[in-house]
């Protein structure tokens, strides 16, 4: 498999074949052009087949700006299976859906292997205290994941393939790594990674960590245990783990990537900045619709509300977080363990934000909205209300565990000042709530404007 032959690859085949897949983020916008940027042949000795590699795409749109999407490929008989595009008489087909591609895949993951291909090299790594993937793994796809692909290898472990990529580390290899390396009990540990590095850029391609089996949803068995006060008791015990996990984040200060900071004016006036874009888009885009009446011609007063960030006194530390933390990026063990996964932050953010390094309450907000959000669930999925002051008590609970468990000196000193940036960021993430449920599910629109108006009507 070589650089030439998938460089004939049709583009509009290829373009064709993009569209449909659920993780490529830009459908609704016009594509400009889709091109192969850059592929590094990864065949194996013979004879194992099939022939594989990874591939760079570009996509790139009117006025010039791009994504660049990782495209694991594998070369196939002609007609044998389902195809990105022909070329040179075979199939090229997408290599995270072959289970022979997979398990060159594992072997060299569980090799730690470095294939050096024209432009740039492909690592792969792998822990040394980690037990590699079987000679012939089992193999299987994961549930419905959005961004990205998720492969199951012996059920002991789960392959996660980055689709769209930025130059530097994941974010979420960067957390794992820390964590795991210090022994965080509360994620799946850190096996094994690959990464790509060339003229082009350098990039975490995709991470290994052990597969929990039999894990509850976070979010679903919050649905599946609403109003339970067992479940409230798990809630103070998910504060806990998430305020140990800031406190083991903000362990080091020696380490440039995760030492505490004490948030400048500098730092303040970018986030200040980039929430007033937020809520002015957010606002102008409202439509005409009895769903946001509450909130239309509001977005004035939402912004006066978040400027307050900038005048509350001592405001605790900066420190790297989990960044898109609510009830589904956890999952309940079967010994009664949470667990928490995803540490890419919000995908729709640029990666450089995504590690930006933010008070450690911006998660315990998106947590509180996902209480909101389950509590609405309930009834619009369920047609079961929540109990009458469940939400309130879930709340409370997660609070006070998180309280419990994190290093005071992250927290403002005072329970008021606490309570005002959470009530900040609460609002800033309603709003985001606003933005998407506006794009994707109209009907669900009223969660963030009951949030919002909630928060509006809080004194400060």
């Amino acid at each position: 498999m070589t650089r030439a032959d998938l460089a004939t690859l049709d583009e509009a085949a290829l373009e064709a074949w993009l569209l449909e897949r659920r993780w490529f983020g830009s459908k609704a916008r016009e594509v400009a052009q889709i091109r192969v940027l850059d592929v590094v042949a990864l065949d194996p000795p013979a004879p194992a087949p099939p022939a594989l590699a990874v591939a760079l795409v570009e996509a790139r749109f009117p006025g010039g700006t791009h994504d660049l999407y990782q495209l694991p490929l594998a070369l196939r008989p002609e007609g044998e299976a389902d195809e990105v595009a022909g070329v040179d008489g075979l199939a090229v087909v997408d290599a995270l859906a072959d289970e022979d591609a997979l398990r060159v895949l594992a072997r060299l993951l569980g090799d730690a292997a470095t294939i050096e291909g024209a432009h740039a090299q492909v690592a792969f790594e792998w822990l040394a205290d980690a037990e590699p993937p079987s000679p012939r793994p089992t193999v299987r796809a994961m549930g419905a994941d959005q961004s990205n692909s998720s492969v199951v290898f012996d059920e002991r472990l789960v392959l996660k393939a980055y689709r769209r990529i930025e130059p530097g580390d994941n974010p979420e290899l960067e957390m794992l790594r820390f964590l795991t390396a210090r022994g965080f009990e509360n994620v799946a540990r850190l096996a094994g990674w690959y990464e790509y590095a060339g003229e082009l850029l350098e990039a975490t391609l995709g991470v290994v960590q052990d597969y929990v089996p039999g894990a509850l949803d976070g979010f679903v068995l919050t649905l599946d245990e609403l109003g339970s006060p067992a479940h409230v008791a798990r809630l103070r015990e998910l504060g806990r783990v998430i305020g140990g996990m800031h406190s083991v984040l903000a362990s080091d200060a020696n380490d440039p990537a995760f030492a505490p900071e004490e948030p400048s004016e500098e730092s303040l006036a970018l986030l200040t900045a980039t929430i007033d874009e937020e809520i002015e888009r957010a606002f102008l885009e409202l439509p005409d619709d009895p769903a946001v009446a509450e909130i239309a011609g509001r977005g004035e007063e939402v912004r006066d509300r978040l400027r307050v960030l900038s005048h509350v006194g001592a405001r605790g530390k900066l420190i790297r977080h989990h960044g898109d933390l609510h009830l589904g990026q956890t999952l309940l063990a079967p010994d009664g363990t949470w667990i928490v996964l995803d540490f890419e932050g919000e995908p729709a953010r640029p990666l450089l934000e995504r590690r930006r390094k933010r008070s450690p309450l911006r998660d315990v907000a998106g947590m509180l909205r996902s209480l909101a959000y389950a509590a609405s669930t309930s009834e619009l999925q369920r047609g079961v209300p929540a109990p009458e002051g469940w939400e309130d008590d879930a709340r409370e609970a997660f609070l006070s565990g998180y309280k419990e468990a994190v290093d005071p000196v992250l927290m403002p000193p005072s329970e008021g000042a606490l309570r005002t940036l959470l009530s900040i960021f609460e609002l800033e993430k309603a709003v985001y709530e606003l933005r998407y449920e506006l794009n994707n599910r109209p009907d669900w629109v009223r969660i963030p404007v009951a949030g919002i108006r909630r928060l509006l009507e809080e004194p400060l």
